[in-house]
């Protein structure tokens, strides 16, 4: 370390000089750790804000009820009305879920959802009308643009999977009896979400939910995988689209955003 003296000065004096600059580099060194130490605390703060605005959202996962993997929805009454997406999934409701005192809805036409109407046996007229509706929609109709369909029901005790011979292939079942006919049931579906829950249901049925937003669903030029996302941007971004692919029809869509109940 270099020391500089001043020769026209006392030496009591250059020591008064080196003290007082002592000072100054002190008062400036404390200055300076103050600085740093602030900067090092915003740092901090800003790293530990950084942080809080990078986690994921935490969204609760709702359980879904049992008939919610297949196409489902509450029928006048209070009724449960559900269908199959598939072939194996309409075995499986003909075989673990049609009871007696059930209905059993089909579209007349090859290709279809089985919609199977708990208690239907004993179901009011319009809650009938509403599970016809459902079944037409869930069938191949859609896709070939035919605006309705006949659908017809029947009982527990007329639909089977035996016949004299063994058994049939699967989602075919033997009929037998009169059956109960909706002759050119129009084709409609509607979507909304209430409680986290996304419904799909009978276009029929809207004006009884009432629910305050829902989307109409119809045969248009939309694919499904674009009908999806406009469903879900529609009903205030319900962001599960798988389940919105699942519930809905094969076939081309229009989506228009329903008219608000009062």
């Amino acid at each position: 370390m270099e020391v500089k003296i001043d020769f026209t000065k006392s030496a009591q004096d250059n020591a008064n000089d080196y003290y007082v600059r002592s000072k100054r580099l002190a008062h400036k060194a404390e200055g300076a750790q103050r600085s740093i130490e602030e900067l090092e605390k915003r740092l901090k703060g800003e790293k530990e804000s950084f942080k809080e605005r990078s986690k994921p959202a935490l969204k609760k996962v709702r359980k879904r009820e049992w008939y919610e993997r297949f196409h489902w929805f509450n029928a006048q009454d209070g009724l449960l009305a559900i269908g199959g997406r598939d072939a194996k999934q309409n075995e499986k409701l003909n075989s673990d879920y049609f009871e007696e005192g059930d209905l059993f809805f089909h579209a007349d036409i090859f290709g279809a959802s089985v919609v199977i109407l708990k208690e239907g046996a004993a179901a009011s007229q319009e809650a009938k009308n509403e599970a016809a509706q459902f079944a037409a929609s869930y069938s191949s109709a859609w896709d070939n643009m035919q605006r309705s369909v006949d659908v017809y029901c029947m009982r527990r005790e007329q639909v089977s999977k035996a016949t004299s011979k063994g058994s049939i292939g699967t989602g075919s079942f033997l009929l037998s009896g009169e059956r109960e006919w909706f002759r050119n049931t129009q084709l409609g579906l509607a979507a909304f979400v209430e409680e986290d829950r996304l419904h799909v249901v009978p276009e029929r049925a809207i004006a009884r939910l009432k629910p305050k937003k829902y989307v109409s669903i119809s045969q248009g030029k939309d694919k499904k995988s674009d009908a999806a996302k406009k469903i879900a941007h529609m009903l205030d971004d319900y962001d599960d689209l798988d389940y919105i692919m699942q519930q809905t029809p094969a076939g081309p869509f229009s989506i228009d955003l329903g008219k608000q109940a009062d």
